[in-house]
C-alpha cells in the first residue's frame, strides 16, 4: 500500500456542524472507500436512525458518539453484504505479530499484525465495531486498510 493508503482512516467533519455526518476525503485512491462508507453513513442517519428530527436535522449537528454509532452501522453493512448475509470477518490490527514474513510476503508492518474476528450475526458485528471503533477512525489506524481485509476475509478468498 502507498502512504496515503497507510494513512487513510475514517475521519468526521468537526462534530455538532453542519458537516458533522460527512467523512473527510482527501486525495487518492482512498476516495472511493470512503464515499461507499459515507453513503451508508446517510441511509442510516436519514432512515434507520431513531430520532424525531427532520431529515434535515438528522444529517447536521451529530455528536461524537453518533458518528461513532453511524460509522459502525456502515461498516458492519458492508462486511455483512460482502459475507453473503451469513457471516462477517473485522480484522484489527494488534500489537503481536500473527503472520511470519516469507518469500512471498514483504513486511509491511501492519498485515503481519491483523488478528480475524468471525461473527455469524450483523448486530454482533456491529456492536464488536463500534467498540473498537477508534481501530478504524484514530490517527494511525490504517482503517481504510483495514476495511479492505475485512471485505475480502468477509467475502472470502474462493468467492
Amino acid at each position: 500500500f502507498s502512504c496515503d493508503w497507510a494513512k487513510a482512516h475514517f475521519r468526521f467533519h468537526q462534530p455538532c456542524s453542519d458537516l458533522a455526518y460527512a467523512l473527510e476525503a482527501g486525495e487518492g485512491g482512498t476516495r472511493a472507500v470512503l464515499m461507499a462508507v459515507q453513503a451508508h453513513i446517510i441511509k442510516y442517519l436519514l432512515f434507520e436512525r431513531d430520532t424525531e428530527d427532520t431529515h434535515l436535522e438528522r444529517l447536521c449537528g451529530i455528536g461524537r458518539g453518533e458518528q461513532g454509532e453511524a460509522l459502525a452501522v456502515a461498516l458492519a453493512e458492508l462486511l455483512w453484504a460482502a459475507g453473503g448475509g451469513g457471516t462477517a470477518v473485522v480484522c484489527l490490527a494488534t500489537t503481536a505479530i500473527h503472520v511470519l514474513p516469507s518469500g512471498d510476503l514483504q513486511p509491511d508492518s501492519l498485515t503481519q499484525r491483523i488478528q480475524l474476528f468471525e461473527f455469524s450475526e450483523k448486530a454482533a458485528a456491529q456492536e464488536f465495531i463500534f467498540d473498537h471503533i477508534n481501530c478504524f477512525r484514530g490517527e494511525g489506524s490504517h482503517g481504510v486498510i483495514l476495511l479492505l481485509y475485512s471485505l475480502l476475509f468477509s467475502r472470502t478468498l474462493e468467492r
